[in-house]
């Protein structure tokens, strides 16, 4: 049983209370005194005999009470801290002040190999390989910036934890490594939280469903993704949704714009680079996007306005999943599946020698076509007045409508930016209009009315041949999407014995 005598502090009080069961000849195994506490477990004492002893104990001078306890705390401390410690997938380890191991959890003896015997009292030198770095630890009271070590063969960051006396003396530390594919888990988590699967990707017209009918079949295909369209259109999204539909989406998904970066900072950002390698880089190198994606998909967006140099490092990782970082001289393998993403006419660039053409045959495994808004006019309406309801709740506004005049100016608009640019417009107009309805002026605030092209400024006769002149090219362009009198009928919202009557009238079969 274990007790917990409460007491009133006095000199020797601990010694009579051990003194009264050694005179009972009870074993104790464990006491832990901790004013006003005095914690005992003695196996022999039960429950028949508590209450003898009670009485004998509340003899001793200043106790004030005798009761059973579950656990000593000290014991359970311990208890909840291996637990802890258990539960961390990271290598953890305590040091003293010289650096040798104190306490390890679970993922610190797996990754090391070692038996916790072993282990324990191990320096850390032995292990990371460098005495210069344990060194300038033990020097600097175990302050130092966060850093590479390679443990095992083996790379990880290293963060450190300066643990200080009551009298502020340095006497430890604790010590933890994080894998570079812990910290990709961690940052991906961040960055993709509302990142959705095929639900996010907006669109019903026929060639958007068999889009992503196409692309759901394809996620589950662990082969390299390539993803061509016009900017705007969504591609990023369907990427993302490609890899949350794949084995893969439980790991994490980094996006590197290939356009966006110059060449030496793209390839440390995808490949990762080693200590030394430039001014101004980490202590001890940093793990690159391949590194942190291990296990996941990276996509690379304008793919097209890669360099060479990368073009021919990217080809070597994808024939064999190996590469070096910038500056090193280590062969790293990573298991990730690239989907790239580009507008431009990649076939048109390998003729013209600026794409390399066994990286395309190596990107073009499995490949999709997004097509522009202007080419699917069923969809315009429908993600506007999705992107209508996303900007009212952004902007903090009452819900809104657009106006007829509104649908129809969208309607032949060539959305020569296609989604990104309806949904800017959108945010635009709502964001400047005072009213609840979203008239066509409001849109030409919002700049939606595109350059009058060459040829279209005949001149009007009448209000009524103008009206019937816009109703056939609407009838026209929406016929070819919804090629039966019914459905377009359902597509406008008026009855199918008007819309088969103004296709008579205009002669569209």
């Amino acid at each position: 049983m274990r007790i917990d005598v409460f007491f009133s502090d006095r000199v020797g009080i601990a010694q009579e209370v051990l003194a009264e069961l050694a005179r009972r000849s009870f074993n104790v195994t464990a006491v832990e005194v901790d004013p006003p506490h005095i914690f005992i477990e003695a196996p022999a004492v039960d429950q028949a005999c508590l209450d003898e002893l009670r009485a004998q104990l509340m003899g001793v001078a200043g106790v004030r009470s005798v009761e059973p306890v579950q656990m000593l705390p000290g014991a359970q401390r311990r208890l909840y801290l291996d637990a802890l410690l258990a539960s961390q997938p990271d290598p953890i380890f305590a040091v003293d002040e010289a650096g040798c191991i104190v306490v390890a959890n679970g993922a610190a003896i797996g990754a090391c190999s070692l038996d916790e015997t072993r282990l324990i009292g191990t320096s850390m030198q032995e292990l990371i390989g460098n005495p210069e770095l344990l060194r300038e630890l033990v020097n600097g009271g175990y302050h130092l910036p966060v850093c590479e070590v390679v443990m095992n063969g083996e790379p990880y960051m290293l963060e450190t934890m300066p643990l200080h006396e009551a009298g502020g003396r340095v006497a430890g530390a604790v010590m933890t490594l994080h894998a570079p594919s812990r910290m990709g888990e961690r940052m991906s988590a961040l960055q993709n939280y509302d990142a959705g699967g095929f639900e996010a990707v907006l669109g019903s017209s026929p060639a958007m469903e068999q889009l992503k009918q196409r692309a759901a079949r394809m996620a589950t295909v662990d082969a390299p993704l390539l993803i061509t369209g016009e900017t705007g259109t969504g591609k990023e999204l369907l990427a993302h949704a490609c890899h949350a539909g794949s084995s893969r989406s439980g790991q994490p998904f980094f996006a590197l714009n290939c356009a966006a970066l110059p060449e030496s900072l793209a390839e440390s950002e995808l490949f990762g680079y080693a200590a030394g390698a430039f001014t101004g880089g980490l202590r001890g190198g940093k793990p690159g996007l391949l590194e942190l994606a291990h296990g996941g998909t990276v996509f690379l967006d304008e793919i097209g306005e890669m360099s060479p140099y990368l073009q021919a490092k990217l080809l070597r990782f994808l024939n064999d999943g190996s590469f070096r970082r910038v500056g090193g001289d280590r062969e790293v393998r990573m298991n990730v599946r690239i989907i790239s993403a580009t507008h431009r006419k990649l076939e048109d660039m390998v003729s013209s020698g600026h794409f390399r053409q066994d990286l395309l045959f190596r990107l073009n495994v499995l490949h999709l076509h997004v097509p522009p808004l202007r080419e699917r006019p069923g969809d315009i309406l429908p993600i506007a007045h999705a992107f209508l309801g996303r900007a009212c709740t952004q902007a903090s506004r009452p819900p809104m409508r657009l106006s007829q005049g509104a649908c129809a100016a969208m309607l032949s608009n060539p959305w020569v930016g296609n989604v990104r640019q309806l949904q800017n417009v959108i945010f635009r107009a709502v964001t400047m209009t005072e009213r609840n309805v979203i008239n066509v002026e409001d849109l030409e605030l919002a700049q939606v009315a595109a350059p009058a092209q060459a040829g279209d400024e005949r001149e009007v006769a009448t209000l009524e041949q103008a009206v019937a002149d816009f109703e056939k090219s609407l009838l026209q362009r929406l016929y070819r999407e919804f090629p039966s009198s019914r459905r377009l009928a359902k597509r406008l919202g008026t009855s199918h014995s008007a819309i088969a009557n103004r296709l008579k009238r205009y002669g569209i079969d």
